[in-house]
């Protein structure tokens, strides 16, 4: 039996980015940039006006005094006539500016003004213009190699003249649920049968990761039918199984999964809820043997499936930021397995104070539902007391969020 963090190293040093491709920016949200990002054009791409107003000659305005408009400039015009000397050009926010002209006076601060003449106000040279380059230059770094490309990359990159991005490609999961007592989500249930819910979650948590999951349904507990669907699931870029890897007569997935050629790494860990839990290579492709309940299935994807995934997309940061806590109960657990100890997080000031979420027992899915965070309490721990500082992650970013401001 595997310790928990030795199986998570192992599945990590097991895994890699996946190959790059080029994709339109529209299609490169929150993916992870392979080689940096530059870009294409000076931003401003040109001298503009960064306010509704008059631009001007700053030589020209040493002292207050009338002077003609012998020009209008809105934004998409082209400005590249020499004006006359003495004269000022009544321009827009963002339009160009004029050859010769190197300052903006807004309309709210020009003393009098007609539609062909106005009195000016003092004026500072450069003033009210944004000048080309001044933001970005060409060739600029907008996205180093592992950058998560957000709405704020796109921006730039499409605002500089780049139409694609080269990053790493998303993950495409096969995720099998096993077993004869399974039928898929229906409204009448068979007697004895139970409705294949691991298949769903799994799917949900790799979309929320960013991959993309691929739903293979149910194999029964047959050779021929596990044989079958394992042989699709290895086409895909991971394969994840859930059930079937204890030590029933029926549990038949890992003989099924060392015929079709996965080299098995390990295939119990010392970790409460997820001890049944496998892992394995078919060359350089990941397969995940998960436990059957819904519970343990859920926390070791969490745990040890999401962080390759994000390995191979090409995050650097694969595993979700510690905090830590002050524990408002007693806790007490058997020696002998690390455990994840399912917590509501209160933020108290500056303090985080945890509580059990509910019932710990594997079968309890409501605890899921009411848990914002799992501890990892260690395998020698008995009793862990109220006061005591335990560290901790967020299951969900949206957990961080509520409890940071709330």
């Amino acid at each position: 039996m595997l310790a928990f963090d030795q199986a998570r190293k192992l599945i990590l040093d097991s895994v890699k980015p996946l190959d790059p491709i080029n994709l339109p920016l529209h299609d490169a949200l929150n993916m992870v940039a392979s080689e940096p990002a530059n870009a294409g054009l000076d931003l401003p791409s040109f001298d503009n006006s960064a306010m509704d107003g008059y631009a001007v000659r700053s030589v020209e305005c040493t002292d207050a005094g009338e002077k003609p408009v012998s020009a209008t400039i809105m934004a998409g015009d082209r400005a590249d006539s020499v004006l006359p000397e003495g004269t000022v050009v009544k321009i827009m926010t963002g339009a160009p500016i004029p050859p010769g002209f190197d300052a903006v006076i807004p309309f709210e601060e020009v003393l009098s003004g007609q539609d062909d003449k106005v009195t000016l106000s003092a004026v500072v040279k450069g003033q009210h213009i944004r000048f080309s380059g001044e933001d970005i230059r060409t060739g600029d770094c907008i996205a180093q190699a592992g950058r998560i490309i957000r709405p704020a990359e796109i921006g730039v990159l499409a605002a500089t003249g780049i139409l694609s991005v080269k990053v790493h490609r998303r993950v495409r999961v096969a995720i099998l649920s096993t077993g004869d007592e399974l039928v898929e989500p229906c409204e009448s249930i068979p007697p004895g049968k139970i409705i294949n819910s691991n298949s769903p979650a799994i799917a949900a948590a790799v979309l929320e990761a960013g991959g993309e999951p691929v739903m293979l349904g149910i194999a029964a507990d047959t050779r021929d039918s596990l044989a079958a669907k394992i042989a699709v699931g290895l086409q895909h870029d991971m394969l994840v199984t859930t059930a079937g890897v204890s030590a029933g007569e029926r549990d038949l997935v890992r003989e099924m999964l060392a015929e079709a050629g996965v080299k098995p790494l390990f295939w119990k860990i010392d970790l409460k809820p997820g001890g049944p839990t496998a892992f394995g290579l078919k060359g350089d492709k990941p397969v995940f043997s998960l436990p059957g309940n819904p519970v343990s299935s859920l926390l070791t994807f969490e745990e040890l499936v999401r962080p390759a995934l994000l390995r191979m997309m090409g995050h650097t940061a694969v595993l979700r930021p510690r905090f830590k806590g002050v524990l408002e109960e007693d806790v007490e657990k058997k020696a002998g397995k690390a455990t994840l100890l399912r917590v509501r997080v209160r933020k108290d000031g500056d303090v985080f104070r945890l509580s059990s979420a509910g019932n710990q027992q594997t079968g309890m899915q409501r605890t899921l539902l009411l848990a914002d965070a799992v501890c990892l309490l260690p395998s020698e721990a008995t009793l862990l007391n109220k006061g005591e500082l335990l560290e901790f992650h967020f299951l969900h970013d949206s957990s961080l969020m509520m409890t940071v401001e709330g």
